[in-house]
């Protein structure tokens, strides 16, 4: 059984809106099979009345969703508006009615009267751009499934399923996310206001004061204690394929900001990177890869990942690509194709991704895929490759040899950084050395204070390979041992040098 929603407003103020919200309630994989959507203008030509049409499919539906504006609408004999008539003959026939009233216009009189009723008989909900209308609606459709113990087949984060209360949420979160979202998004909650309203208006809690799920994930004290599977697994592997030896390995946990931040940070820190020159000003860091494009994927991933599944989002870097991996496929009517250009945003979890936009952490208009195409073209390298299967979604962002299109790892010069002290001068790329030898290249890079023991360790070497492979970079790129055993340091080039 579907359940029948009969779409209200003064169809020429929305009648973008009107149409998005139907196509994504009919599209939307857990939506679209519990509800149908009726709107006026897709009524064919027929003899009865307009009145008679919308008043019977007002009686024929299940749910009234009125969306209310500046506009009051055409007026019969009566003066009164076919918006508000067909309000009142819901509520007359007791069908549930949902209203939502744009926030930021000056309704006429009449309309304003309209509203002050509505704001007498219902509940209401704030809306100021269509994507929060959307986020609206969804929660309220959530709540409407929840009533009919429907809710198991509900996404994680609409659904109110873990036991999410307010203690289990951090106040000083919820300060940071406001006054983040403030500086970013203009969102509109004083920088005082309580936990309990901020969690109200991003449509985090009903009016029985029940906690979306996604409220653990986006502010818990202990997130993975509501959603276990919410951590990211990071890998940084020396070979072409999943395989040992695994140069490093993390598994990250914390709310949805902080894994996305580490995980990138991860990704970071085991990549080529340049320092600018120092001036007066702090150095520019460049990347092998673009920072924009590594973070973009891997926010989407967190975002938009099925948050029912065992499985988590997983972030492996290889000598020549980056995969980033989540559980699900994409949404119902979105493909590969369309990622590619400008599409319509279609959220996983709504709620989450909302949430996500206010603090800047990622678009709503479905331009995130296109900026990781257009860094990429930018910096000279691939377009990334996505895949999308039933069990998960997959993004590749391919390394390359200085814009070589032959695919081979890059391996660039590399320079002092923040996280290490060593200075080189390697002139030359190590894409011809062997495996073993470019690990532990690597290794000493990221670590020059280690000794042969704990290189092994970390590459999954013997001792012995380590050796062999320090004599190889001792002969190819200038690797010595300065200092004394204990306090000492590895260093490539020759000395002095720069």
């Amino acid at each position: 059984m579907k359940y029948r929603i009969f779409i209200s407003s003064v169809q020429r103020e929305f009648a973008k809106e009107r149409k998005a919200l139907a196509s994504y309630i009919r599209k939307d994989a857990i939506l679209g099979k519990f509800f149908e959507v009726f709107l006026f203008e897709e009524v064919p030509a027929q003899e009865r009345s307009a009145t008679s049409v919308y008043l019977s499919e007002v009686d024929d539906c299940d749910i009234y969703l009125g969306i209310h504006g500046e506009a009051y609408g055409n007026v019969d004999k009566k003066g009164i508006s076919a918006t508000e008539r067909e309000y009142d003959r819901a509520g007359k026939k007791g069908k549930p009615r949902i209203c939502f009233v744009k926030r930021g216009v000056n309704p006429d009189v009449r309309q304003q009267a309209f509203i002050a009723k509505v704001n007498a008989e219902v509940t209401r909900r704030g809306f100021s751009t269509y994507d929060e209308l959307r986020t609206a609606v969804y929660a309220a459709l959530a709540v409407f499934l929840e009533s009919k113990n429907l809710i198991n087949t509900l996404p994680f984060d609409a659904a109110k399923t873990a036991g999410v209360q307010l203690k289990h949420l951090s106040a000083s979160k919820i300060r940071e996310f406001v006054r983040d979202a403030r500086e970013k998004r203009g969102f509109k909650m004083p920088l005082g206001a309580k936990p309990i309203d901020v969690l109200t208006a991003l449509e985090l809690v009903d009016d029985e004061g029940r906690i979306a799920n996604s409220a653990a994930l986006l502010f818990g004290k202990r997130p993975q204690h509501f959603c276990i599977s919410s951590v990211v697994k990071c890998a940084w592997f020396l070979t072409y394929k999943v395989a040992k030896p695994i140069a490093d390995y993390k598994v990250f946990e914390g709310d949805v900001f902080e894994l996305a931040d580490q995980a990138r940070d991860f990704v970071l820190s085991h990549i080529s990177r340049q320092i600018g020159e120092h001036f007066q000003s702090a150095a520019e860091t460049t990347y092998e890869l673009p920072e924009r494009a590594i973070f973009e994927a891997i926010v989407n991933a967190i975002c938009h990942r099925d948050y029912t599944s065992n499985a988590s989002v997983q972030v492996m870097l290889f000598p020549d690509r980056l995969e980033v991996t989540n559980p699900g496929p994409l949404p119902k009517g979105m493909t590969v194709a369309k990622l590619k250009r400008r599409h319509k945003s279609m959220p996983v979890n709504p709620l989450l991704a909302q949430a996500m936009y206010l603090r800047g952490y990622v678009e709503r208009v479905g331009s995130g895929t296109g900026d990781i195409i257009e860094s990429c073209r930018e910096k000279g390298l691939p377009p990334p490759i996505w895949e999308n299967e039933d069990d998960g979604f997959t993004v590749t962002l391919r390394r390359v040899d200085n814009g070589s299109s032959k695919g081979r790892p890059l391996q660039p010069t590399r320079k002092t950084t923040p996280e290490t002290t060593i200075e080189t001068t390697i002139e030359t790329t190590i894409e011809n050395l062997g495996v073993g030898t470019r690990a532990v290249y690597d290794a000493l890079v990221s670590s020059p204070t280690s000794n042969l023991g704990q290189i092994a360790e970390k590459t999954g070497m013997t001792k012995d390979g380590v050796f062999y492979h320090v004599k190889v970079l001792r002969k190819e790129l200038g690797l010595r041992h300065e200092g004394s055993t204990k306090r000492g340091r590895w260093v490539f080039g020759r000395k002095g040098g720069r």
